[in-house]
């Protein structure tokens, strides 16, 4: 169960839990369905297990339409979530209280249709572990549903879902306002070559297109810095890294 988020008993519990080992049984897990993981530099890689044992150990992970949540599930939706702080901080995912996971496609009582993820105003993320795992088997094909609702969860972290997560710094708002803006404009338009590296469900509001633009500069990077260069940019300066260097 998640326990308490005040900010100075987070503090030493994480400062606890970090002096912990990592779970040997975590790893094949990692080896099996997260590729990303296994291509990490040494010294990155060491932050990535770290920030992976607070976020399991932090959040509630939940089973739903008669799912069991097991090890391999918490690590591997948790290494979809960590891979976007990995330059930035576990703070911003300090909201984000519980993760609920599905078998595979689900309904939502205010969504038509069937649904394979959602992230929640109030604290929670809802997600398909088959479409989890079907994100996780082609990195390069820019689609990831948990980077989706994840990504989600950067944006809402600043207090609304509108497409601008809490920036680096106040100087860089201008310049990420103009870039996201003229990009899902063109996107909504059906303009190339944003119509070539984002999916067009980023067209339907600047949340969305934040998100699916996430997914695209993880798994479809050198593409989006050759094409769209500019929002290749923005992104990495968010991000803090450059994917496409491999």
């Amino acid at each position: 169960m998640a326990l308490p988020h005040s900010g100075l008993f987070r503090t030493l519990r994480r400062r606890r839990w970090l002096r912990r080992p990592f779970p040997p049984e975590w790893s094949d897990p990692l080896e099996r369905h997260v590729p990303f993981a296994q291509e990490l530099a040494p010294e990155l890689r060491q932050r990535f297990l770290d920030l992976l044992k607070l976020f399991i150990w932090e959040k509630e992970f939940i089973g739903a339409g008669g799912f069991t949540i097991t090890d391999e599930v918490r690590v591997v939706v948790s290494a979809t979530a960590v891979r976007l702080v990995l330059h930035l901080d576990l703070s911003y995912y300090d909201r984000l209280r519980e993760i609920i996971v599905y078998p595979d496609a689900f309904r939502l009582p205010d969504r038509t249709g069937v649904v394979l993820g959602e992230a929640k105003n109030w604290g929670s993320v809802i997600l398909s572990w088959q479409a989890v795992l079907a994100g996780l088997r082609d990195p390069n094909d820019g689609h990831s549903t948990a980077t989706h609702e994840f990504a989600h969860v950067l944006d809402r972290e600043d207090g609304s879902f509108d497409g601008t997560p809490q920036l680096r710094r106040y100087s860089h708002y201008a310049a990420w306002a103009s870039v996201m803006g003229e990009h899902y404009l063109k996107l909504r338009e059906g303009r190339r070559p944003e119509r070539a590296v984002l999916d067009d469900y980023g067209g339907l509001n600047e949340a969305e297109f934040f998100a699916v633009a996430t997914e695209s500069f993880f798994e479809k990077p050198r593409q989006m810095k050759e094409q769209t260069p500019d929002l290749y940019e923005e992104l990495m300066r968010f991000y803090g890294w450059d994917p496409a260097r491999g």
